[in-house]
Parts: C-alpha cells; structure tokens; sequence
C-alpha cells in the first residue's frame, strides 16, 4: 500500500517537473525569437487582441497613432491599413498628446522610477533589473526625450486601463510584436 502511494507520489511529481521545464522552455524560445506567436503570456488572456483594421488618414507606413480615449495604439501598413493593439494610458491627469518620435528601444529594460513617482510612491525600488517581474516588461521603446515609453507590462490584466504615469503599456507579446516592427526615428502621434 505505501509503496503505491510513494510511486503515485514521485509519478506525479515527475508530470509536474517536466510540465514546469516545459512552460521555462517555451517562454525562453518565445523571447529569443524561437516560438510561435502565441507567446506565454496569450495563455493569461490578451483583454484586446491585436488586429488588422482598415486605417484612413494618409500616415506614412510605420507611424505610431496612440489614441488615449479608445486605449488603442495603431501602426500604420501600406494600402489603408493599420495593425491595432490594445494599450494600458496615463491615468487622469496623467495623460498627454502630442507628436514625437521613437528615440531609443531596449529589450529587458531596466526601471528606476523618476523622483516624483518616488516622491507618490516610496514604497517603490530604486532601481530594478529588467526581467519578467519588471514593470517595463520584455521591451520598451523611448518616446523623445521625456521619460514616456511603450513598453510591456508584468500586470497584462490592466491593458485598456487608465492607470498608468503616461507611458502607454502593451502585453508582453504584443510589445514584442511592435518592437520588432518600428524603427528608432519612427514617429508617433499621440491623440486624446
């Protein structure tokens, strides 16, 4: 009898090892460029999936059209089209609009919140090391000279929130999507 029991016991451990090693294998090819689509973090639920829609307005092919009030982010195709994803924006008197430019991209950012975040929020680190627990997420690109980004988020659950200090948050596999479409100098047209 104890002897089933501690053979059910190691079976079932062995499932959950290799299921473990499996999710950590999947999640390293996913952002080293080697999986599918899909990604980890589909598998929490996207809130808004990203999707091609018909786009009019005449931008060049590779703009960034941020619209605050809808909570989606367009990058404008070729023939009047745009891919959109839905996006986490500044919470209520954080928001902003204007036109700037995507000056710098990095994968696994590191964050160090600004002074007034710090000064809203001292229980916040100083300093954080980017990883899958880093508020920046998987990737983040730098808009002008200001501190805003589009970048991931380690809470998907808040995309299509207002909740954010002004920068704009995207799942991880849809920042990664983005990422590896846009080009430093890329512009960006940020709407209310």
């Amino acid at each position: 009898m104890w002897s089933r029991l501690i053979a059910g016991t190691m079976a079932a451990g062995a499932v959950l090892s290799l299921t473990a090693t499996s999710h950590a294998q999947s999640y390293d090819e996913r952002f080293t460029g080697g999986a599918p689509r899909s990604g980890l973090f589909r598998a929490y639920g996207s809130p808004i999936p990203m999707t091609t829609v018909n786009f009019a307005g005449g931008y060049t092919p590779g703009t960034i059209i941020i619209n605050t009030t809808e909570r989606r982010l367009y990058y404008v195709l070729s023939d009047g089209e745009a891919l959109r994803y839905g996006i986490g924006v500044g919470r209520i008197g954080f928001t902003w609009a204007g036109v700037t430019a995507v000056s710098a991209k990095k994968e696994w950012p590191d964050w160090t919140p600004p002074a007034d975040m710090l000064r809203r929020r001292p229980d916040l680190p100083r300093h954080m090391r980017g990883g899958i627990e880093n508020p920046l997420g998987a990737r983040a690109m730098y808009l002008g000279s200001s501190l805003y980004r589009i970048h991931g988020s380690n809470e998907p659950e808040t995309i299509g929130q207002a909740v954010s200090s002004g920068c704009f948050r995207m799942t991880n596999d849809d920042v990664v999507d983005l990422y590896n479409r846009v080009h430093v100098g890329a512009k960006v047209i940020v709407l209310r």
